[in-house]
């Protein structure tokens, strides 16, 4: 295997990993938290926590490691339209992922304490998941269009 199909494949599966994670652990986060069920909501939480230790957080280190080699091998630089577009976009998903991440802690521990005290979840729960819920739209929708930016290369502005 050449070294670029290598960088490829490990650009590509650290892509799916934190679209993947993030779009599953958000998908059942948030329908757990609409649910209402707090040992459930303690749960899903938790797992969300490590979830993102686990797969998201070396996904989010990998992604523009890999881009970088890849832009090199591939002879692109920086000022490649579709580049300079898809680099802030990363940055706008990461600046949003960064007091997602916690968001889900400041959640996580709130449900446990809930739980083990046996009361409701307090309102500063429901204020994280609510600011937690508003910051997955543009980090998503900003990921998708990076990935779109990297299958396509349009030449956009140039």
């Amino acid at each position: 295997m050449n070294a670029y199909v290598l960088l490829k494949t490990v650009h590509i599966l650290s892509s799916t990993l934190l679209f993947g994670t993030g779009l599953g652990t958000a998908f059942f986060m948030w329908f757990t938290h609409r649910s209402g069920q707090l040992p459930a909501i303690a749960v899903a939480t938790r797992l969300t926590v490590r979830a993102d230790f686990l797969f998201t957080t070396p996904a989010v280190i990998v992604q523009p490691l890999s881009g970088y080699l890849l832009m090199r091998l591939m002879g692109f630089d920086l000022h490649t339209p579709w580049l300079q577009a898809a680099i802030p976009l990363y940055l706008l998903a990461g600046a949003c992922w960064l007091p997602v991440v916690w968001l889900q802690w400041r959640a996580r521990n709130l449900a446990a304490a809930a739980l083990r005290d046996g009361t409701a979840l307090p309102p500063a729960y429901h204020r994280c998941m609510r600011t937690w819920f508003a910051l997955g739209w543009p980090a998503f929708l900003a990921v998708i269009v990076t990935f779109w930016l990297m299958v396509a290369k349009p030449p956009l502005w140039g």
